[in-house]
C-alpha cells in the first residue's frame, strides 16, 4: 500500500479537503475517494520518508520537533479534533521529511489506531518518553498538558546541549591554531636546521633528529598519515557502537575531571524531568523507571537505575533503592524520599530537575574557563618541544663554530 497526498471537493458541503489515504495506486485512490463522496481534485503519492539521500537532505531539528509539539498541544488544548490540528501542521510544515512523516501520521489516525501507535512508527523521530506519556495521556484526556511538558523538558535538553557545544567551540579553536601554528615550525623551520647542520657537517642533536624525521614523515607520506587517522577514527565509531565501546565511553564522561560533574547533572536533570513528565502523565512508578533509564542516555546510570527496578518490583521503596546507588547523588534519593512520604513525588522530580538544571546553566558557562589553563599547559610543552629542538642545536652550531675559530 502506497500513501498519497489529495485535494478533493466533499459532494454535499462543497468544501476543499486536503488529507492523505493510503492505496494500490493513483487510480485505486481516486476511486476511494469517489465512494467516500469527494470529487478528486489532485492526487499526488508522498515523497518516501525512509530514503537515506532523503533523510540526509531533510534532517529533523530538535527545533522543529519542538515547535510541532507546542503547535499540536496548542490546537487540541483550544478545542480542535485530532486529526483536524495534524492537517493544520501538515499544511504549515516546510521540512519535506517530517511532512511526509506527518502525513503518514495523519493516515494511521484516520484508520482508526490510536495515537501513541501512530507516533511509535518513528521511533527514530519520537523517543520512548513521548511515546509512553501520549499512551498515558490519551485515556486521562490530558494530551494537551502532556504535550506541552515533554516540549518543555526536550527544549532544555537541547538548550543545555547548544550551551556545551558553545563552550566547546573556543577551545576547539585554540587547539586548532595550536597544533597548525606547531605545524608551520615544524614544516618550515626545522628542514632548515637540518640543511645548516648537513653543509657544516655536524650531527643533530636527538631531539632535533626526531623532529626532522616526523617533519618528513609528514611532508613525504601524508596521505599513509590521513589513512591512518581516518581508519582509526573510522575503528573507534565502530568500537563505540558496541556494548562494551558504549560502556567505556559512558564511564569516561562520569570520570574526566572537566566533564565529569556536568554530565552527573546532566543526567540527574534527565531522569528527575523525565520522570516528572511519566508519572504526571499517569505512567506507573514500574514504567517510568524503566522508560526514564533509557532516557538518560547513559549505561552505567541506566544499569543503576535497572538495578533499582529489581528492588521496587519486589517491594523497597525508590528512594532506597536508589539510596544504594554510588551513581546518584545523594540530593536525589533524598528528594524523592520526600515526594513518598507526601505524596508529591511528581513534583518534587520535577523540582529536583529544577536544580540540576542550574548547575548545569552555571557549569557550562565554566567550561570554557575551566579549560584554558589546560589548553596553555598543552601549548607550552609543545610549543617548548619544538624551541629545544630549533633554538637549541643552532646555540649548541654558535658554540661549536666560535670554538673553531678560537
Amino acid at each position: 500500500m502506497k500513501e498519497f497526498k489529495f485535494v478533493a471537493r466533499d459532494r454535499v458541503s462543497n468544501k476543499i479537503i486536503k488529507s492523505i489515504l493510503k492505496a494500490e495506486n493513483e487510480n485505486s485512490a481516486g476511486k476511494l475517494l469517489v465512494q467516500q463522496g469527494y470529487i478528486p481534485l489532485k492526487i499526488k503519492p508522498l515523497q518516501n520518508s525512509n530514503g537515506i539521500l532523503f533523510k540526509l537532505t531533510n534532517s529533523i531539528s530538535s527545533k522543529e520537533k519542538n515547535v510541532f509539539l507546542r503547535q499540536l498541544a496548542t490546537l487540541i488544548g483550544a478545542g480542535l479534533p485530532i486529526t483536524q490540528s495534524f492537517h493544520t501542521i501538515y499544511d504549515q510544515t516546510t521540512n519535506k521529511r517530517f511532512k511526509a512523516i506527518i502525513g503518514e501520521i495523519i493516515s494511521t489516525v484516520e484508520s482508526g489506531k490510536t495515537l501513541s501507535s501512530a507516533f511509535s512508527a518513528h521511533p527514530e523521530i519520537f523517543n520512548q518518553l513521548l511515546l509512553s506519556s501520549i499512551a498515558a495521556s490519551e485515556t486521562s484526556g490530558t494530551l494537551d498538558v502532556t504535550l506541552n511538558k515533554i516540549a518543555i523538558q526536550q527544549e532544555k535538553d537541547s538548550e543545555t546541549i547548544s550551551k556545551l557545544r558553545g563552550a566547546m567551540i573556543y577551545p576547539i579553536l585554540v587547539l586548532v591554531v595550536i597544533f597548525g601554528v606547531l605545524g608551520y615550525m615544524m614544516i618550515s623551520i626545522v628542514p632548515q636546521v637540518k640543511k645548516i647542520y648537513k653543509d657544516i657537517g655536524v650531527d643533530l642533536p636527538i631531539l632535533t633528529q626526531i623532529l626532522v624525521a616526523l617533519t618528513e614523515f609528514v611532508v613525504n607520506y601524508w596521505y599513509i598519515l590521513i589513512a591512518i587517522i581516518g581508519v582509526s577514527i573510522f575503528l573507534s565509531i565502530q568500537y563505540l557502537k558496541t556494548d562494551s565501546g558504549k560502556l567505556v565511553k559512558d564511564k569516561l564522561k562520569l570520570k574526566l575531571p572537566i566533564i565529569k560533574n556536568f554530565s552527573a547533572n546532566l543526567y540527574m536533570a534527565r531522569f528527575t524531568s523525565s520522570a516528572q513528565t511519566l508519572l504526571s502523565s499517569g505512567v506507573s512508578m514500574l514504567d517510568m523507571i524503566q522508560i526514564s533509564s533509557k532516557i538518560v542516555n547513559n549505561s552505567v546510570i541506566e544499569k543503576a537505575i535497572m538495578r533499582a527496578y529489581e528492588k521496587v518490583k519486589g517491594g523497597k521503596n525508590l528512594s532506597a533503592s536508589l539510596l544504594a546507588e554510588p551513581s546518584f547523588p545523594t540530593l536525589v534519593p533524598r528528594m524523592i524520599e520526600i515526594g513518598e512520604k507526601s505524596g508529591k513525588i511528581a513534583e518534587i522530580m520535577g523540582k529536583t530537575s529544577e536544580i540540576y538544571q542550574k548547575e548545569i546553566d552555571q557549569k557550562s558557562s565554566n567550561i570554557s574557563t575551566i579549560i584554558e589553563p589546560v589548553l596553555m599547559i598543552i601549548l607550552a610543552v609543545f610549543a617548548g618541544i619544538i624551541v629545544i629542538g630549533v633554538l637549541y642545536p643552532i646555540y649548541t652550531l654558535t658554540g661549536s663554530i666560535q670554538a673553531r675559530q678560537g
